[in-house]
C-alpha cells in the first residue's frame, strides 16, 4: 500500500480510506457479516483509514464500526474519523451531547479524526462559530475526546478558504474528481489548503459510481483509445492521486471486486504519473461527461427524505440514464421504480410539493424543485401514464 503523510500529524494514510457511507447492505440495512469482512480484508491490505459520519446508514454505521472495533488489535492498525451533524446542532451543550453519543456508539475513549460535517456555505459556518464550534473542538481535543480535527465542506471556493484560515486545521475533506475541477472547493481549495500544509481528504471521487458504472458509449469509446488498458474507476482513481496535494481518496466500497481493483490502483500510483497523452485524455472524457449530463446529482441521497415522499436521487437517476445512455426503457424503468409498479409507494418527481427542503441539504446546490418539474415533464406526462397503465397489465398477468 502507498501511504501518504499529514503534514501536521505526522499520520502515515493509506492513499485509499474506506468510506462508510454505502457498507454493503441487505434489505435496507447493514449486510454486517458481510461488511466486517470487507473491512477486515481491505485493512489486511494496507488501508488504515476508516470515515464514517453520524447521518451514515441512518446512524447505525458508527454503531456497526464499534462492534468491529472492539477487538482492539484491528483498531490499532487504523485511524477512525466521524463528523459532527451541523443541521443538527442548534445551541453550544448539543455539541457536547453528540461528540458523547457518538464516542458511546463506536466504543472508543478518543476519536481520531473528528471533523465538522458538510459545511454548504458560509451562513452555515458563521453560525456554528457564533454558537461556540471552534471552543468546542479545543475543548474536546484538550479532553482527549479527539486527537485531530478537520472539517469536510460542499462550499463555494470564498467559503472554503474563509473557513480554512479561521482555524488551525489538521485536515480537510472536499468533493473532487474529473469532473468537479472547478466545482465547490475544487483545484484551487485542493492547493489553497496543501500550501497550509493542511491535508486534502477527497470524497466522491467517482461521483456516486455515476463515473464507472453504467459509462456511456461515447465515453467508453474515448476510453477505448487509450495505449494502457484501464476500467473507468482506475481511470477516474489515478487522476486524483495523479495530484500530490492529496493526501487520501476515500471510496464507499461495498463490493468485493471493487475493493481489489481500487486498492490495486492505490498500491500502483504516485503523484504526476499519468503521463501528457493520458491527462489529455481524461480531458477529453470529462468534457463529453459534461455535454451528457443533465442533472449534477451524485445520489447521496442528503436530499430525503422528502415530505411529499419524491424519491429524488433516482429520479434524477432515471432521467440522468435516459439522456447520457440513450436507454429506450428509461420510461418504464422509472414507472417501475417512482409509480410503484413493484409494490412500493410512487414516488414521483410530480409529487413534489415545492416546500424546498431538499435544496437546504444537497451538497451540490442543485436547484431540485426545477428539476424536478424537468423530469415530471418527461415521465409524467401522458406517456407515463400510458407506460403505467401497460406496466400494471403486465405485472397483473404474471401474478395471475
Amino acid at each position: 500500500m502507498k501511504y501518504r503523510v499529514v503534514p501536521k500529524t505526522g499520520d502515515e494514510i493509506s492513499a485509499i480510506g474506506f468510506g462508510c457511507m454505502r457498507l454493503a447492505s441487505r434489505l435496507g440495512r447493514i449486510d454486517e457479516k458481510k461488511a466486517e469482512e470487507q473491512i477486515r480484508y481491505a485493512i489486511k491490505q494496507g488501508v488504515n483509514y476508516i470515515d464514517t459520519a453520524y447521518p451514515y446508514h441512518n446512524g447505525e454505521s458508527e454503531r456497526f464500526l464499534g462492534k468491529v472495533f472492539k477487538d482492539k488489535a484491528l483498531r490499532d492498525k487504523v485511524k477512525i474519523a466521524t463528523k459532527l451533524p451541523p443541521w443538527i446542532v442548534k445551541k453550544r451543550e448539543d455539541m457536547d451531547n453528540l461528540l458523547n453519543e457518538q464516542l458511546k456508539k463506536l466504543q472508543l475513549d478518543s476519536i481520531d479524526y473528528y471533523l465538522v460535517h458538510s459545511i454548504m456555505d458560509q451562513e452555515t459556518w458563521d453560525r456554528l462559530k457564533s454558537l461556540g464550534v471552534l471552543e468546542f473542538l479545543d475543548n474536546a481535543k484538550k479532553k482527549g475526546q479527539i486527537k485531530h480535527i478537520g472539517f469536510s465542506a460542499h462550499c463555494d471556493i470564498q467559503a472554503f478558504k474563509n473557513i480554512v484560515d479561521d482555524y488551525d486545521w489538521d485536515m480537510c475533506q472536499i468533493q473532487y474528481n474529473i469532473l468537479d475541477e472547478n466545482n465547490q472547493a475544487g483545484t484551487e481549495g485542493l492547493k489553497y489548503a496543501s500550501e497550509r500544509d493542511i491535508a486534502v481528504f477527497i470524497m466522491e471521487p467517482l461521483r456516486g459510481g455515476s463515473l464507472s458504472n453504467k459509462v456511456p458509449k461515447e465515453v467508453k469509446k474515448l476510453w477505448d483509445t487509450a495505449k494502457v488498458k484501464r476500467n473507468p474507476a482506475e481511470w477516474a482513481l489515478k487522476w486524483i492521486w495523479n495530484h500530490e496535494e492529496v493526501t487520501c481518496v476515500l471510496s464507499g466500497m461495498n463490493d468485493d471486486e471493487h475493493i481489489r481493483e481500487n486498492i490495486n490502483g492505490a498500491n500502483t500510483t504516485e503523484p504526476n504519473s499519468l503521463s501528457k497523452e493520458e491527462i489529455e485524455l481524461i480531458e477529453k472524457v470529462r468534457d463529453k461527461y459534461k455535454e451528457l449530463t443533465k442533472i449534477p446529482c451524485t445520489g447521496c441521497a442528503y436530499c430525503i427524505p422528502c415530505p411529499a415522499g419524491v424519491n429524488i436521487p433516482e429520479c434524477f437517476s432515471k432521467y440522468n440514464d435516459k439522456y447520457m445512455f440513450g436507454t429506450m426503457n428509461a420510461g418504464m424503468m422509472y414507472e417501475m421504480g417512482m409509480g410503484g409498479l413493484t409494490g412500493g409507494k410512487p414516488a414521483r418527481a410530480s409529487q413534489c410539493i415545492n416546500c424546498g427542503k431538499c435544496e437546504k441539504h444537497c451538497p451540490q446546490h442543485i436547484e431540485i424543485r426545477k428539476e424536478l418539474k424537468k423530469v415530471s415533464s418527461e415521465f409524467d406526462d401522458f406517456t407515463g401514464k400510458a407506460l403505467n397503465w401497460v406496466g400494471r397489465r403486465m405485472m397483473n398477468r404474471r401474478t395471475s
